[in-house]
């Protein structure tokens, strides 16, 4: 069997030129994606008439789908029939479909909570034993802050199958309501200190005004009489445990100083 050399140089050529090719319009095909993603951003958040999550979420579906584009004309330029390819998926669609089931159901999740909206970005919630704030919505992910900074991505057919809890889906305040010991000749100096310091917290209501006052006589020893201070404000759900561990420290530190 003679190989001939001229045909077996001329198919490394071209192929060579194809890999290249495919590799540039990769590159391309990837800046032209996020281009493509921040040009929708921009045109959905003019005039901020359009929820940010459905921004974050057709900016995405504009991505993924500039890439598959791109996918297909790579495939064609190695000389593979995208309508060949399509009648091979398709008498294997079932094994691909088993697969794919996972990603597929957090794509079609990701469609529902777009549609819904049981949440939007900023909200604090609760979904699938995990608790935090309304990051972005992609294809396939939600994404949340957790109070103390920390990531957390939680597939779509997750947050979508588990029971949210939204605390920011309707307006109101909650009560901060801390009682604690203190000497009775000490009361007044400190139930001014804990005010000044709570009108001066911006999470803490301006229309309901805070307040600090004697609840009850605890013991009524006239060399050491103790009664009880109760603190009470009104703050958003989510800044309620904030306020009153603020509340208990500066109180303790009062303590301590006096």
């Amino acid at each position: 069997m003679t190989i001939n050399f001229d045909t077996l140089k001329a198919s490394l050529v071209l192929y060579g030129l194809n890999a290249i090719y495919a590799i540039l319009l990769l590159a391309i095909g990837w800046y032209l994606s996020g281009a493509m993603q921040r040009f929708v951003t921009r045109v959905l958040n003019v005039g901020h008439r359009v929820d940010p999550l459905v921004t974050l979420f057709v900016s995405s579906v504009t991505r993924y789908g500039v890439l598959a584009v791109v996918g297909i004309a790579v495939l064609q330029l190695f000389g593979i029939q995208t309508a060949s390819l399509v009648a091979v998926l398709g008498a294997t669609s079932l094994a691909i479909g088993l697969a794919l089931q996972g990603t597929l159901s957090n794509l079609a999740a990701g469609v529902m909570l777009l549609l819904f909206r049981p949440f939007h970005i900023g909200d604090d919630v609760e979904v699938g034993g995990k608790a935090g704030k309304i990051r972005s919505l992609s294809l396939f992910m939600t994404e949340l802050v957790a109070p103390d900074n920390t990531q957390i991505l939680l597939p779509n057919g997750q947050v979508w199958g588990a029971a949210i809890i939204n605390h920011s889906a309707y307006p109101g305040t909650g009560e901060v309501k801390v009682t604690f010991p203190v000497r009775a000749g000490s009361a007044n100096a400190l139930a001014d200190r804990i005010l000044k310091e709570l009108r001066e917290d911006p999470r803490v209501d301006e229309g309901a005004a805070p307040s600090v006052n004697v609840s009850k006589v605890i013991a009524a020893d006239p060399t050491a009489p103790v009664v009880e201070l109760t603190v009470s404000a009104k703050v958003k759900p989510s800044d309620a445990d904030a306020v009153k561990q603020r509340v208990l420290d500066h109180a303790s530190a009062l303590l301590a100083a006096a």
